[in-house]
């Protein structure tokens, strides 16, 4: 339960799942809209999450993530570092089994309260480009 654990990484991207992508939108020149279309190809199912809920690459949005009905396995958070926390929180409530914080995404307190919980986190990476640096 280590940051950036690579057995940790090679797991979450290669066991299919449903992975929550926070501050997803249908805008094709956010960097989430390319990542969530990679994680589909890779086999996981996506869950938009973002206020104005809108379907994402043919999955239905939600608000919130505490809106998701489900199983979450990992949630993706491509959001301004001020909003980690609470949907850290929301993640750890939900049981979710990881947070995964993208590039120049950052909070350590909410990381820490992450592992505390028992999630596996990842932080300051893409999971397209580690699935590209992995062969995938």
């Amino acid at each position: 339960m280590t940051s950036n654990d690579p057995a940790v990484i090679d797991r979450l991207l290669t066991v299919p799942g449903r992975w929550a992508v926070v501050g997803l939108s249908t805008n094709a020149e956010r960097p989430a809209y390319g990542v969530a279309a990679y994680l589909q190809a890779l086999g996981h199912t996506i869950v938009p999450v973002h206020p104005r809920a809108e379907t994402v690459h043919g999955e239905r949005g939600y608000a919130r993530l505490s809106d998701v009905p489900g199983p979450v396995d990992v949630v993706d958070l491509f959001v301004n570092s001020s909003r980690v926390g609470p949907i850290v929180d929301e993640a750890i409530a939900l049981g979710a089994p990881a947070v995964w914080l993208q590039l120049d995404v950052a909070d350590p307190e909410a990381e820490d309260r992450a592992r505390a919980a028992g999630l596996d986190v990842v932080i300051d990476t893409c999971p397209k480009i580690e699935g590209r640096r992995r062969g995938l």
